[in-house]
């Protein structure tokens, strides 16, 4: 196997930005373009790009697979048990004014960026899993 120098010095630089990017898209996307989805797919695009310079072994080694799995879990469970605690609280499922019932626009804000958190999170986890899956697929 030859020895890319280049890519592995430029992805070492460039990896941080890329993960710094998906968490401001995460937190700017109930101001902005942007949100869980879109995060997610950007921080797990920068896994992607680590396995294909470093191999399917250092993405395992940084991400274990029971860890993903968990993530995958975790995400789903904090989206479903925001819309659970609303309920709980008196509202419809995902109604997040019941959260902060004396200022329902923090409410409001508060309940969509637990909510895009989950989503975020579950992304990344599926596409870090699916990579995963395939990048090891005829490998044993």
């Amino acid at each position: 196997m030859t020895d890319h120098t280049i890519l592995r010095v430029v992805s070492k630089f460039v990896l941080p930005y890329v993960l710094l990017f998906a968490l401001y898209v995460q937190f700017h996307g109930d101001y902005g373009p942007g949100g869980g989805f879109q995060a997610g797919v950007i921080f797990a695009a920068g896994f992607v790009l680590y396995g294909m310079i470093y191999g399917l072994t250092a993405v395992r080694r940084v991400a274990p697979e029971r860890v993903i799995e968990i993530l995958i879990a975790v995400g789903v469970l904090i989206f479903a048990g925001t819309g659970v605690l609303t309920m709980l609280l008196g509202g419809n499922f995902l109604e997040y004014g019941v959260l902060t019932p004396a200022y329902p626009a923090s409410g409001q804000h508060y309940g969509i960026l637990v909510v895009e958190l989950g989503v975020g999170v579950t992304v990344a986890a599926v596409i870090i899993a699916i990579y995963s899956t395939f990048a090891g697929r005829g490998r044993q």
